[in-house]
């Protein structure tokens, strides 16, 4: 990792390992102590705020979807407050070409894509994140809800991106049954939920499939570009990032997510050692 990037850091990384650096802190202050224009990308899963003693579905069985305290609403202005906050501190950090990634349900993201417009992004896509194996609707008085929104923005409106638009369209993408071989990849992607195998170490409650980082992360960064998660989670942004040679800031409030990353990188760099030693 940059150590320019870090130097101004007061608290110590809560992990390193090699371009892979995780902080236990809120990710608005420690923003605020990053150098402007420094980050290729931002992929952000912020808080959907949808704590509220509901209930959903999970492996067939009914669940709550209280998720902790991180994820309880504040009320319209204080979601859109805090969406605005974050969001704007994310742009001071990322360079002109630098890119921003926002995941959302309806909870949110209309509140994060208008922030991100007042905030003066400039907004190249919007994806539909269809998942085939989404959870069944239990009510039965609406539509089952299948999919999640991505958008995808850059800082200056006059700069110019990352965009690895032949990977997209000529790449091998198995995962994904819309996927045309050899065309062009359109904004709706069916990609499932993670695999059982991503969340052997325990899960996070909105932990994202390595196969949709994979094709983010691939879109619209390059090698040895700096990718930062400011609600990092269990972390699938960051190992999506070692793997294809990216460097990484993950920031969360929450230990036991950052602890279920450790055991998570842990696994993967054995892995690749072990492919290396029977190759």
């Amino acid at each position: 990792m940059d150590k320019k990037i870090l130097s101004g850091i007061k608290q110590k990384p809560y992990f390193t390992e090699g371009n892979f650096v995780l902080y236990n802190q809120d990710s608005i202050e420690l923003l605020k102590e990053l150098p402007e224009n420094s980050i290729d990308m931002i992929f952000a899963d912020p808080p959907y705020n949808l704590s509220n003693g509901g209930f959903s579905v999970h492996a067939g069985k009914m669940v709550s979807v209280n998720k902790g305290d991180w994820d309880k609403s504040r009320g319209f202005d204080g979601d859109y407050e805090f969406h605005y906050k974050w969001l704007e501190a994310c742009k001071r950090v990322l360079k002109p070409g630098g890119t921003l990634w926002v995941s959302g349900t309806y909870h949110s993201i209309y509140q994060c894509g208008f922030a991100l417009q007042s905030l003066g992004y400039h907004i190249l896509n919007d994806i539909s994140w269809f998942k085939p194996n989404a959870s069944p609707n239990l009510s039965c008085r609406f539509f089952t809800a299948s999919h999640e929104t991505l958008i995808w923005a850059r800082k200056d409106k006059k700069a110019k991106h990352t965009f690895n638009y032949d990977l997209m369209k000529n790449g091998n993408w198995p995962e994904d049954q819309l996927k045309k071989p050899n065309l062009q990849m359109r904004s709706v992607w069916a990609i499932g939920t993670p695999r059982p195998n991503e969340k052997r170490f325990g899960k996070h409650p909105t932990q994202k499939p390595i196969d949709l980082l994979n094709r983010i992360v691939l879109a619209s960064t390059n090698k040895n570009d700096v990718v930062l998660d400011p609600f990092t989670g269990s972390s699938t942004t960051g190992l999506v990032a070692t793997t294809s040679g990216r460097k990484f800031i993950g920031i969360d409030t929450e230990k036991k997510y950052l602890d279920l990353s450790i055991k998570r990188l842990k696994d993967l760099n054995q892995n690749i050692k072990n492919i290396i030693k029977f190759a």
